[in-house]
């Protein structure tokens, strides 16, 4: 990217915002996704990260190459300041007496995808880290972002996303297997013939993040 958008950003060109915004919007939407697990939310999560971006643009640095690091920096904020509210909202509603039930739609997303059973292992066990663990992991591992941009996005040391991003691994291995295994005792007839006595999902977080 060149100095002279990023300049323009910072004056508050909307032609040169748009530009951004065009370039970067599907990739968000994808971190947001995975972040959350619905689509619906993500376009959300979307509108606020630009709009964000637009209010805090004086604050863009000058030099740099591509501004995904930023906008997903501040992506993982919104996300946060969502999560934070909802379970502000959770607690409200436990205050109030319950009414007819709502049904889950928390898996709306994962027939989907291409092996539905995987990732909605996975999706269950990247819930399960830290947050600080996976925010690293959505970014290295599904977002593509190399250490050095993480760590920009994160605003941490490219030592400390290293570190956090092993320890994700690790973890997301054992509590995938977990996730899968409580999964085929359920019901054995989902899992394939061909994935029997394999490793399940390990394509899932051994993409990306080596860099």
């Amino acid at each position: 990217m060149s100095a002279t958008l990023r300049a323009r950003i910072r004056a508050g060109d909307a032609a040169a915002f748009g530009q951004v915004f065009d370039e970067h919007a599907a990739a968000v939407y994808r971190h947001a996704v995975r972040a959350d697990g619905h689509t619906s939310d993500a376009e959300d999560v979307v509108s606020l990260t630009f709009l964000e971006a637009w209010r805090l643009r004086a604050t863009l640095r000058p030099d740099g190459d591509s501004l995904l690091p930023w906008l997903l920096g501040i992506a993982t904020n919104v996300l946060r300041n969502r999560r934070r509210a909802a379970r502000r909202h959770r607690a409200a509603l436990l205050r109030i007496p319950p009414t007819a039930a709502v049904p889950d739609v928390a898996d709306e997303i994962v027939g989907r995808m291409h092996d539905a059973r995987q990732l909605a292992a996975a999706a269950a066990a990247l819930h399960r880290l830290s947050r600080a663990d996976r925010e690293v992991f959505l970014l290295c591992v599904w977002s593509q972002l190399d250490y050095t941009a993480a760590a920009e996005a994160l605003g941490i040391p490219v030592g400390t996303v290293r570190s956090r991003l092993s320890r994700a691994r690790t973890r997301l291995r054992a509590l995938v297997e977990v996730e899968m295994s409580r999964t085929e005792i359920r019901n054995p007839a989902l899992r394939p013939a061909q994935e029997q006595g394999r490793p399940h999902g390990t394509a899932l977080y051994e993409t990306g993040g080596s860099r």
